[in-house]
């Protein structure tokens, strides 16, 4: 953005480096700033060419269908605004300036150029029908520190722009929206209700005989938040109980991420690119392999002699390759710590028959166990 032949130039469209857009791209999102001077992001949903890799990989798709489907369509529709996804993105370059520009005072810059471009009156265009293709990271560890980052981040950012919010000159709702439903509510309220609930206080009622926990706190509440989630993901419907599991054991890195972020922890700053297989390229080196087979007959003239090349290989032979490393289960102790009480819990629940705990803190012990253990997911190098 510092070059010089920027000033010539009205937009920037931004990718992260696992991302492949389609060639039309551009035609599909640009024409939406015509005629519109107010509009200053125009934001594509993802799509994922790993989805079904593994249970880690599809449990990912539920919760980021819920996301482009709900939360960025409703929030497009309603209020011109949502969190700018960092990717996949068309912005006028008019409205990063006049917000501040780019700033990395915190590790979500995408979310906080987002917010300054809001109270600054700049509207956002989701558009839900233009996919740009991309990958789930396939390994817990990757996965554990991308959600670090996203549950911390916005609690950094929420310190750091609560007051420019109250002060602003958006209307009552927009703040209202800003402040509860888009920093409190899904990256606050929910993982601490999930885990002082499900992980604390649920398996200690079973030590204390007199306390006791209604059918629809343990049950029907997360039951129907789970199914809610889903429904923008109807294949995934089959992945719903490990869904729900999996939500309350990734409860654990969201608290510890938002109290990390709210308080400034050590951690909170931690920013770790998320590791990713590559696969979402895996499409172009095969095309790129079948443009080279077609135009191999089409080269004349100054076109670069590829069986000198390879002599020259042969003379020349490449050094043996590195042996690639073993991969490996890691151990964590916090989601193990946690399945130890889940589970004895439930041992102290089967002897009081209390029917419906025991199974709920059996199953969510286990799942603790497997995460625990690293056996979701691949396992990393």
């Amino acid at each position: 953005m510092n070059c010089s032949y920027v000033k010539d130039y009205e937009f920037v469209v931004i990718f992260d480096a696992d991302f492949q857009p389609q060639e039309d791209f551009l035609k599909l999102t640009v024409p939406h700033f015509k005629g519109k001077e107010d509009v200053g992001l125009v934001q594509a949903r993802w799509s994922f060419v790993n989805k079904d890799e593994n249970l880690l990989t599809r449990l990912q798709n539920i919760n980021l269908c819920f996301h482009f489907e709900v939360e960025q369509q409703v929030n497009g529709a309603f209020l011109n605004f949502f969190g700018f996804n960092g990717t996949a993105g068309v912005w006028r370059i008019k409205a990063l300036e006049d917000s501040g520009g780019w700033m990395e005072r915190t590790t979500v810059e995408d979310m906080d150029i987002a917010v300054r471009a809001h109270l600054k009156g700049w509207k956002f265009l989701y558009l839900n029908d233009v996919e740009c293709q991309c990958e789930l990271p396939e390994s817990y560890e990757a996965y554990r520190k991308q959600q670090h980052r996203w549950h911390s981040g916005p609690m950094q950012l929420f310190r750091l722009c609560f007051v420019d919010i109250i002060k602003s000159k958006i209307g009552f709702w927009k703040k209202f929206n800003l402040i509860f439903l888009f920093f409190l509510l899904r990256k606050l309220i929910l993982p601490f209700y999930s885990f002082t609930l499900f992980c604390v206080i649920l398996p200690m009622t079973m030590f204390a005989p007199e306390a006791e926990l209604p059918a629809w706190v343990v049950c029907y509440i997360p039951a129907t938040m789970s199914l809610l989630n889903i429904l923008p993901a109807p294949k995934s419907f089959p992945f719903i109980v490990p869904y729900l599991l999996f939500e309350n054991t990734m409860s654990v890195t969201k608290f510890n991420a938002m109290i990390s972020g709210l308080f400034q922890l050590g951690s909170a700053y931690e920013w770790v690119v998320t590791k990713k297989s590559g696969r979402s390229s895996e499409g172009d080196l095969v095309a790129l392999v079948e443009n080279e087979k077609q135009s191999k007959q089409l080269r004349v003239g100054s076109a670069p002699n590829l069986d000198s090349l390879a002599a020259k290989e042969e003379l020349y032979p490449k050094a043996e390759p590195k042996p690639k490393k073993k991969k490996h289960n890691r151990l964590y102790r916090k989601e193990l710590a946690l399945s130890f009480l889940l589970l004895t819990a439930a041992a102290r629940s089967l002897l009081s028959v209390q029917g419906i705990h025991f199974y709920f803190l059996l199953f969510q012990g286990v799942s603790f166990l497997v995460v625990g253990l690293d056996l979701i997911g691949e396992q990393v190098e």
